[in-house]
């Protein structure tokens, strides 16, 4: 900026605000003011700044900005800060000059002179100040009005919200947040449903509808949580490394892998910076900043960035506007809802692992595994535990990732944008061809081992969460292990239950069937040991309409040289299971999908949304259950598995991802209709209209494709193998 003497008072006069004043009044001013230029870029005034001096516009433009977005444009003769002048209001937006620009500025301090020595002057340059504002608001207030009026709908501004305790009338454009609590239960609100439908607490009340406080016990709100917490990884990046590109790759349940461009004797440096900006961030208890773009807008923004993945998504952008949101300078797409403020989030760690990071979720006590309350006191020896189970699911999941990468990266899909386009390119026959053989090559190779055990591998347990493909996986994977020339027997362990009576009850009184003494684990290791030393054994049965455990009521097996055992069940990879038998004698496989596609660096499809819409689809298409009843189920399937299978998946000797790059698209064809069956009032609203959101960003692909040995038959319908 430069400055230089004051104007005369012809530049001057064509101002509307000035215009407005005497001769002799302009003559006054005039003494105080100052001329300064600035150049194309250069800010005038700063969003959130305190000063208080008055601008107008003498010659050039200006681009009027709000968190990155443009407002509007100043010309000569306008003028910016009335409100800092007169009554101390911190910038509302920023200035930043569009060419050489030329103003005049109205200092504070040249303001109070004046109002010392010639008050009535400033009286009067007040009321035409506000006078000027007065028919800016008259010009708004028309236009607005001609909006509504085309819009064809009467503006209301009061409305009705049905909250819990009753209905109550608000003003059109209050805060939802404004009306919920800040916890409930000592849980807390993360977000607000608006009609069941989740919504930022920040979001504005633009009718007569229900609002309801969603808090962080919910399994919802524990997505919205680490939602945030990704965001505000970005935020600490952007400002502790912004040249590390730092980039999420995969989600560990409770944890999440990142990588960064730096050398890996560089990583340890480098957790450490972040882990400390993002606790000073948490502190300073950051609002969320949202803002929208056209999707061309926003295109042309993250191509500056290099960030070529959210690029390639808003190829296929359905929306006229694209959400964008930040906790400081980093904005990401806003592919849910965040928490409106950087409070909540203190306590993760971030440490370095291999060639990457790992960022620890804080471990909080409470109901979803994103718990309600810090841990108070917590040891360091738990604390390293939990550090390495960490460690060891993230090579598990490199281990099975790597391979698969490799392929997706040759065929270009590195993102779901870039997958959306290989599809509109018409490469599906392809894209599914190379996903089945690789998966099949895969499970040849667990096959192979298994094999190449032979002489002492008599049992192989397989376990995996809710809707992994299990069926499908153990059909495939007897076939494998015919060709390699052995002879295995399928057993379940759900035929090892206790009679209904003996089953223990949960926290609610109902029964756990999923709780390890459901099984009758003494009985299954007699009818194990016996088989394994080479006796005829009547395996047992439980009758699930009587509830009733039969002893011997079962298939007859004897296992010989070359047979296998193939136990499956949510308990399989529990070492408690079997402990009283030869461990040489057994292999584990843990299942589930792992790989997930990325929609930008901190977002990425969430592996566990694509098994509930495998168990919806499959339930709804082929059991009739409806989508609503599935959901409802969901939140206690993803307790058990918690409990029971995620501890021990380190104990896996092989570990197969269930995913298929391809299946969402598919499952697409089936899920969307099934849950808009979805009842609006119902609670499973909140996550049925989630989903659909989701699988908006995606280009369906017809079920005809898909081979009938297809993990995905599974679900969907027309496979080969009978169930």
């Amino acid at each position: 900026m430069r400055s230089s003497v004051p104007p005369d008072h012809a530049a001057l006069a064509a101002s509307p605000l000035f215009g407005r004043l005497a001769p002799e009044d302009r003559a006054l001013l005039v003494a105080q003011l100052e001329v300064c230029s600035f150049a194309p870029g250069e800010v005038v005034v700063a969003e959130g700044a305190k000063d208080r001096d008055l601008y107008v516009v003498v010659d050039g433009e200006a681009r009027v900005l709000h968190q990155g977005v443009e407002l509007g444009r100043v010309h000569a003769g306008d003028h910016v800060g009335e409100l800092g002048l007169v009554a101390g209001r911190p910038r509302a937006a920023t200035i930043r000059a569009a060419s050489e620009l030329t103003a005049v500025r109205l200092s504070r301090e040249a303001f109070e002179g004046l109002a010392e020595r010639a008050p009535a002057f400033v009286l009067r340059f007040t009321e035409a100040l506000f006078d000027l504002m007065g028919d800016r608001l008259t010009e708004m207030d028309q236009s607005v009005g001609a909006l509504l009026k085309a819009r064809s709908l009467p503006p209301k501004t009061r409305l009705r919200v049905h909250l819990g305790s009753g209905d109550r009338e608000v003003r059109a454009g209050t805060a939802v947040g404004t009306l919920l609590p800040d916890e409930v239960g000592g849980s807390p609100v993360v977000a607000a449903l608006v009609d069941r439908r989740a919504v930022s607490l920040t979001s504005l009340v633009s009718g007569d509808c229900g609002v309801a406080p969603l808090t962080l016990d919910h399994w919802e709100g524990e997505r919205i949580f680490l939602r945030s917490l990704g965001l505000l990884l970005l935020e600490a990046a952007e400002r502790a490394a912004p040249e590390a590109r730092l980039r999420v790759v995969q989600s560990l349940g409770f944890a999440r892998r990142a990588v960064a461009d730096v050398d890996a004797e560089a990583l340890p440096a480098l957790a450490e910076a972040l882990e400390r900006e993002m606790e000073a961030l948490a502190a300073a208890d950051l609002p969320l900043r949202e803002l929208w773009r056209t999707p061309e807008e926003a295109r042309t923004e993250f191509e500056a960035r290099g960030w070529s993945d959210a690029t390639d998504l808003l190829r296929t952008w359905r929306q006229a506007t694209v959400p964008l949101v930040s906790y400081g300078d980093a904005y990401a797409l806003a592919t849910g809802v965040c928490l409106p403020r950087t409070g909540l989030l203190r306590g993760a760690r971030v440490v370095a692992d291999g060639d990457g990071l790992l960022v620890l979720h804080p471990r909080r006590h409470g109901v979803n595994g994103v718990e309600t309350e810090d841990v108070a006191g917590e040891d360091a020896e738990a604390a390293d535990a939990h550090l390495e189970t960490a460690r060891v699911a993230s090579r598990h999941v490199r281990r099975m990732t790597r391979g698969r990468d490799a392929w997706l990266r040759g065929l270009g899909i590195t993102s779901v944008g870039a997958f959306n386009r290989t599809i509109v390119e018409g490469s599906v026959p392809r894209l599914v061809r190379v996903a089945e053989g690789f998966q099949e090559k895969r499970l040849a190779a667990i096959a192979d081992a298994i094999a190449a055990q032979r002489d002492r591998v008599r049992v192989v347990c397989i376990a995996g969460p809710s809707s992994s493909g299990k069926t499908t996986f153990i059909k495939r994977l007897v076939v494998q292990l015919q060709v390699n020339g052995m002879q295995p027997h399928p057993l379940s362990l759900d035929d090892y239950y206790v009679d209904r009576e003996r089953t223990p009850r949960d926290a609610a009184g109902e029964y756990d069937f999923e709780a390890f003494d459901a099984l009758d684990v003494e009985l299954l290791q007699r009818d194990l040991r016996a088989l394994l030393a080479g006796e005829e054994v009547a395996t047992a049965r439980f009758d699930f309409p009587t509830g009733r455990s039969l002893p011997g009521a079962g298939p007859t097996l004897r296992l010989r040289d070359g047979h296998v055992l193939l136990l499956e069940g949510i308990h399989g990879l529990n070492p408690h299971l079997l402990d009283t038998l030869p461990q040489a004698e057994i292999f584990r496989v843990f299942l589930s999908p792992i790989g997930a596609l990325p929609f930008d660096r901190i977002g990425r499809i969430h592996v566990s949304d694509l098994r509930l819409l495998r168990r919806i689809v499959r339930d709804r298409h082929g059991r009739a259950t409806p989508a609503a009843e599935t959901i409802q189920r969901w939140p206690s399937v993803r307790r058990g598995e918690r409990a029971h299978i995620y501890p021990h998946q380190h104990h896996a000797d092989a570990v197969f991802d269930s995913a298929l790059v391809y299946e969402l698209s598919v499952l697409k064809v089936f899920a969307e209709r099934y849950l808009f069956e979805v009842p609006t009032e119902h609670p499973a609203q909140t996550t049925a209209f989630r989903l659909l959101r989701l699988l908006e960003r995606f280009v369906a692909i017809q079920p005809d494709h898909v081979p009938p040995t297809s993990i995905i038959r599974e679900f969907i319908g027309g496979s080969g193998f009978e169930y």
